[in-house]
């Protein structure tokens, strides 16, 4: 089993170029961060998580621009968006920030991806939230062809662009993995464009039987990443019984010190299932 981590770059916690490096010496094999263009003042959607909502969800920073800076004082680490709200993106622009970062990184880029929740955010780039899971559909079938077609072209119901040339094209082949985010609401999406499932913050015990209806949804066996995971041992086994490829710890979004020791935390605990 594989360790990584997840969390929110923003302007008041540790530099992207300070983390990278700390990841790759404690022998963590990923980063996946967060991604909200902004917060509406005037909010009515209630946030997942119950309560106020945390302020580093005001605060965070471009995913590419973050991740292309940790890519540059790193070797091994992969990249990750976890995730990145293609319901918001341009899916031309899109198609070119991952392919590349994939590119600049030597090819360690992973395109985590979902429909997002806040209704008010998405509304401002122009996407109905009642359509919005279509809409993403069609963008990640668009980006697929910039990537993998010298003459990339799409028609659909959202999308639609007659033949252009896009360049770069991603190092990895046939592209950087795509992994889904979401609940089992997820799982066509994950079947038909998904490399990977990245269920996020699924107990053990609702994992197991989850995992199982994938499988069966997709006819194949779909590696899952679990985003946002504690630090417990007891809890960690749970996990590995249950053959996921990868967990991510959370950490949380503050000065450079206090991140290093969660850090020194995760290796320590990693270093039980290695």
């Amino acid at each position: 089993m594989k360790f990584g981590v997840s969390t929110f770059f923003t302007d008041q916690g540790i530099a992207p170029t300070a983390l990278g490096p700390a990841l790759e010496e404690r022998g963590l094999d990923s980063l996946f961060i967060a991604e909200h263009t902004h917060i509406p003042v005037e909010r009515r959607t209630p946030y997942p998580g119950g309560g106020e909502l945390p302020e580093i969800y005001y605060r965070t920073l471009d995913p590419f621009v973050a991740l292309a800076a940790v890519a540059a004082v790193t070797e091994r680490l992969l990249l990750g968006t976890g995730i990145a709200l293609v319901v918001q993106r341009d899916p031309i622009t899109t198609a070119k920030e991952v392919a590349s970062l994939d590119l600049i990184s030597g090819g360690r880029a992973i395109f985590g991806v979902g429909i997002g929740w806040n209704r008010e955010e998405m509304a401002n780039h122009g996407t109905d939230p009642r359509t919005r899971g279509h809409l993403v559909d069609e963008r990640l079938q668009a980006i697929r062809e910039l990537w993998t077609q010298e003459k990339a072209e799409f028609h659909g119901e959202f999308v639609d662009f007659d033949p252009v040339y896009s360049w770069p094209k991603p190092v990895q082949r046939p592209h950087p993995p795509i992994y889904v985010g979401g609940g089992e609401g997820a799982f066509p999406r994950v079947a038909a464009l998904g490399d990977a499932w990245l269920a996020n913050s699924t107990s053990p015990d609702q994992l197991g039987p989850q995992i199982e209806r994938l499988r069966g949804t997709a006819g194949r066996d779909v590696p899952v990443t679990v985003y946002a995971v504690p630090s417990d041992p007891d809890i960690i086994e749970r996990y590995a019984q249950l053959d996921v490829e990868r967990l991510l710890f959370y950490l949380p979004t503050v000065p450079e010190p206090e991140t290093l020791g969660h850090l020194d935390r995760f290796a320590e605990v990693a270093g039980r299932f290695r």
